[in-house]
């Protein structure tokens, strides 16, 4: 009975490991997205040219004949319009790899440890292109604003609130008379 058990934990800790290191993670054809395993849809054309898509909407806009670039959600059409890094030394990590590389726990810890800093640097450069990016982007939409007020300010203020009091007309004193019912009488005041 013991032998038996104690084989089973050992291939256990043993599958899991191993499962962990084959998993393969791919990018949708058309957004640029990550795809888990287990998740997305693959469509093999009658020329064996494999497309993954990460959801149904990716697959739809392809089979719709949508080009990436020019739908604004993607990440093709944010690199183009220059929205997101584009060339970028990072990038390089990420390609796609298929040699095979033997098991070794010192290699595999490395390799995570060597992932979070490329991940803290990718956030920092990202940062830093997406605060450049957004530099004059406040100033110029102040300047639109004021531009506009000053053209559209009749739409908020009256008239003759905006006359300064050099321009307002000059008016005297009129006499109006008020007659009253009760009393026949004429009271004059002035306004």
């Amino acid at each position: 009975g013991a032998p038996t058990s104690v084989w089973r934990s050992v291939s256990h800790k043993y599958f899991r490991s191993h499962v962990a290191t084959e998993m393969r993670l791919e990018k949708c054809w058309f957004c640029s997205s990550t795809i888990y395993p287990g998740h997305g849809i693959c469509f093999v054309r009658n020329d064996s040219k494999q497309f993954r898509f990460c959801r149904s909407k990716c697959h739809k806009n392809f089979k719709m004949k949508r080009n990436p670039r020019k739908v604004k959600w993607t990440k093709a059409y944010r690199v183009l319009h220059g929205k997101e890094l584009q060339a970028d030394a990072i990038f390089a990590f990420e390609r796609r790899r298929n040699r095979p590389v033997k098991y070794s726990r010192e290699v595999t810890l490395a390799t995570i440890k060597a992932m979070k800093s490329i991940e803290g640097i990718r956030e920092r450069r990202e940062e830093r292109f997406y605060e450049d990016r957004m530099k004059g982007v406040e100033d110029a939409r102040r300047q639109k604003d004021k531009k506009e007020l000053s053209q559209q300010v009749h739409l908020i203020k009256a008239p003759g609130a905006r006359m300064t009091p050099n321009e307002l007309p000059k008016s005297s004193p009129k006499k109006v008379s008020v007659h009253t019912k009760k009393r026949d009488t004429q009271v004059d005041t002035y306004e």
